[in-house]
């Protein structure tokens, strides 16, 4: 990791959502820093992890309250920057990926030209131009035949090819910092790696900060560099990635014990005990 200047840093973020007549806290004084360096965010569904990504592109509803000590992208405080610059901000320098490409892709636009949209919509360029930039991104993650890709609708690409697809559409703008919220977890094992090392080569030429959410801590062992496991809205460790099994807090512990091994059969998996202190700890 290069230490020398953090990309993003983020202290004491908290995110309420309305419920009826009230509030409810869904992230809770979370803190940390990126550098050019894959860091992952795990924790169980409901944890927080997807709503810390989002915030940092103010993508919750206005009803949503977010607020910080302080969270800024190099010289920009996101909190207080004005939203058309961070119209430029969001795709252009921090990109986000989703879960599922079919939830995300324009199901009448073909693929080609949807890449091509999002380059145009931060680069003063031509149309010829946009088009060539589509085609190289796309054998940058490793399609095979781009031109006659470029030219399929989502619903003629498999789950793997559309995950490689919105992982060039978010890097054809060189953003810095990329968000990968469970950008696997529709795919099956062998396309998972495959997916994965086409991201990892290029987060790791290009220089880029990874914020990567997940909730397989096996895949994050193998994949990123360090770990912040969250749980009911706060941080309740950070740890680097090699290090998982030195993990001190219970939670982490908890997480890793009910994980199943082809290795160590055993008749139960353990269940996950909870402490009502790790909410205030």
């Amino acid at each position: 990791m290069n230490q020398d200047k953090h990309l993003l840093q983020v202290e004491d973020l908290r995110v309420s959502f309305k419920s009826g007549g009230s509030l409810v806290d869904a992230v809770r004084g979370v803190s940390f820093n990126l550098g050019r360096e894959k860091l992952a965010i795990v924790g169980e569904s409901g944890s927080g992890k997807s709503t810390v990504g989002r915030a940092l592109l103010r993508l919750h509803p206005q009803s949503a309250r977010i607020s910080a000590t302080h969270m800024r992208f190099g010289d920009i405080d996101l909190l207080a920057c004005p939203e058309r610059a961070m119209q430029d901000i969001r795709g252009r320098r921090i990109s986000m990926i989703m879960q599922d490409p079919k939830y995300s892709l324009n199901p009448v636009m073909r693929v080609g030209e949807q890449i091509a949209e999002a380059y145009l919509a931060h680069h003063k360029v031509s149309k010829r131009e946009a088009e060539q930039r589509t085609l190289a991104m796309l054998e940058a993650v490793r399609i095979r035949e781009p031109l006659r890709v470029a030219r399929m609708y989502p619903h003629e690409v498999s789950g793997g090819m559309g995950q490689r697809i919105m992982i060039a559409m978010m890097l054809i703008t060189e953003p810095e910092i990329v968000i990968a919220d469970e950008p696997t977890s529709a795919l099956d094992v062998s396309v998972r790696l495959q997916v994965l090392a086409t991201l990892d080569d290029l987060v790791s030429q290009r220089g880029l900060g990874l914020i990567f959410i997940s909730h397989d801590l096996n895949l994050v062992r193998s994949f990123c560099d360090r770990v912040l496991v969250m749980y009911a809205g706060r941080v309740v460790e950070a740890i680097a990635a090699a290090d998982l099994d030195k993990a001190q807090h219970p939670y982490t512990q908890g997480l890793l014990a009910a994980l199943p091994s082809v290795d160590q059969r055993r008749p139960r998996l353990p269940v996950l005990q909870r402490d009502q202190a790790w909410l205030t700890a």
